[in-house]
C-alpha cells in the first residue's frame, strides 16, 4: 500500500462540497490520478481517525485550454483525478482554522 499522503494531494474547499459535506457527509478530494477505489478509501481511513468510508466516486477532469495573450499561444491547464468519499460514520473537519 502507497503512503496515504501519496494518494490523497489535497482536499477541495468551495460552496459547493461544503453543502455535500454538510447535507450528505460527503468530502471531495483530488487524488493521485493513478490512485484506484479502494486505495482512496483506505487512504480516508489512515489519514482521519474514527471514519469509516462507505463509497467512492472518482472522476477525471480533463485541463482547461487556456490562451496566453502576448505571444498568442495556447496551453492547457492540468489534468485532475477527484475523489468524492462518502462517510458511513464519523466526520472529517477540514473547514475550520
Amino acid at each position: 500500500m502507497r503512503d496515504p499522503h501519496d494518494v490523497i494531494i489535497e482536499p477541495i474547499v468551495s460552496e459547493k462540497s461544503f453543502v455535500a459535506a454538510e447535507d450528505h457527509n460527503a468530502y471531495t478530494f483530488v487524488v493521485a490520478r493513478s490512485a484506484s477505489k479502494p486505495e482512496i478509501s483506505d487512504a480516508v481511513e489512515a489519514m482521519f481517525d474514527g471514519v469509516k468510508v462507505a463509497k467512492v466516486n472518482t472522476l477525471n477532469r480533463k485541463g482547461k485550454r487556456v490562451r496566453n495573450r502576448r505571444n498568442n499561444t495556447q496551453s492547457s491547464r492540468p489534468t485532475t483525478k477527484r475523489a468524492i468519499v462518502t462517510l458511513s460514520e464519523g466526520e472529517i473537519d477540514l473547514y475550520s482554522n
